[in-house]
């Protein structure tokens, strides 16, 4: 891996470079990672010239899942003292190697780190490097894929355990504890994000915090969860009816939301715009009379972050490429009824590679628990 985290570092120098900038600092987390293999916290990169590299971390790294493995070819140089700020040993350290101008994360950098770095490197010009390892990290290599492929299958079985225990009486919370636990039980390093189950009127809520209610008989019981492996994020969601047969106006409301559903899924396509998927999803749910209920997007990107770029919304420009993992997540809520949300990752592919990866294998079936 050494050498893939060297070649992403490579590309952001010949970036930098090209417009003028010999070195920049990352500062947000997931590009840190993305780049160095690893991100202890508060750990900085800083990307120099002629690949003078190096992570500024604020103690040693732990070497613990959560932090990832750091490349074995990049300098590390560990401050001592809490009040150490490695933002600051890093600008520092940029304007000792004679650069004029730095190239920052001001979407990330607070006010506060960006005056400190201009007051220990005053002749540094700071200039915004934008979303540039964003927009990076866009399409994954298939080591990437094979990750989030592994989160999918740790987050399938967590679900698929769960379906076959008892479910009613017991709370929204307990259910998921329990599926986290699950999650960890099966190889992830933890949830990729705080796992949702709503029941009843809750259910179909787009990330709803667990309550105290119980589950009921005749309840939609929404479950959405993901697990996170090796710092890749996965995400699925599934709804399902409590201890009896479903009534009319639920199998309706499945059924619609299901068919909208599978419209995204069949247009993740490599050119497609991003707007055409959230489209394709939004105008099944908008001709079943719910254009009010709809969420703002259809889905969006995954990979070290659970929600990233691309965004599958109305407004949102720009067209997906092949490897590109994302969600698509139509719902419809009820209010003091309920509803269905089903959620899927999958991994756009060309026709000729079969079309879209599903990663997330779960029954889409409306199953009476």
């Amino acid at each position: 891996m050494s050498d893939v985290y060297a070649a992403r570092r490579g590309l952001l120098r010949d970036r930098c470079a090209a417009a003028g900038n010999a070195a920049a600092l990352i500062t947000r987390p997931a590009n840190v990672r993305y780049l160095a293999g690893a991100s202890p916290p508060s750990a900085v990169l800083l990307v120099g010239p002629d690949g003078e590299d190096m992570l500024f971390t604020v103690g040693p790294p732990t070497g613990e899942a959560d932090e990832g493995r750091l490349d074995e070819r990049l300098r590390l140089s560990v401050l001592a003292g809490p009040g150490s700020d490695a933002a600051v040993a890093a600008g520092d350290m940029a304007g000792s190697l004679r650069v004029e101008s730095l190239a920052v994360e001001e979407h990330h950098l607070t006010v506060a780190r960006h005056r400190a770095l201009r007051s220990v490197a005053p002749k540094l010009r700071l200039v915004d490097l934008g979303a540039a390892v964003e927009q990076q990290r866009l399409v994954k290599d298939e080591e990437e894929i094979a990750c989030l492929r592994i989160a999918a299958e740790i987050a399938d079985q967590a679900l698929g355990e769960l379906l076959e225990s008892i479910l009613v009486g017991r709370t929204e919370r307990h259910l998921a504890l329990e599926l986290e636990r699950r999650l960890v039980d099966h190889g992830a390093d933890g949830p990729a994000f705080p796992t949702s189950v709503g029941t009843g009127p809750n259910s179909g809520r787009s990330r709803h915090r667990p309550s105290d209610r119980r589950v009921e008989e005749g309840d939609f019981l929404s479950v959405c969860l993901g697990a996170n492996y090796r710092g890749y994020r996965c995400e699925i969601g599934r709804t399902f009816v409590i201890g009896t047969s479903p009534a009319d106006w639920q199998i309706e409301l499945y059924d619609l939301v299901f068919a909208a559903q599978r419209a995204g899924r069949e247009a993740l396509l490599p050119g497609a715009a991003y707007r055409e998927v959230d489209r394709a999803a939004r105008s099944v749910l908008d001709s079943g009379g719910h254009a009010e209920a709809l969420a703002p997007s259809t889905g969006h990107g995954v990979g070290l972050e659970i929600d990233e770029d691309p965004q599958l919304a109305p407004t949102a420009m720009g067209k997906l490429d092949a490897c590109v993992p994302v969600t698509v997540e139509p719902g419809v809520h009820l209010p003091g009824r309920g509803g269905v949300r089903i959620d899927d990752t999958l991994v756009v592919r060309p026709e000729a590679d079969g079309g879209p990866e599903l990663l997330t294998i779960t029954t889409k079936e409306l199953l009476a628990l």
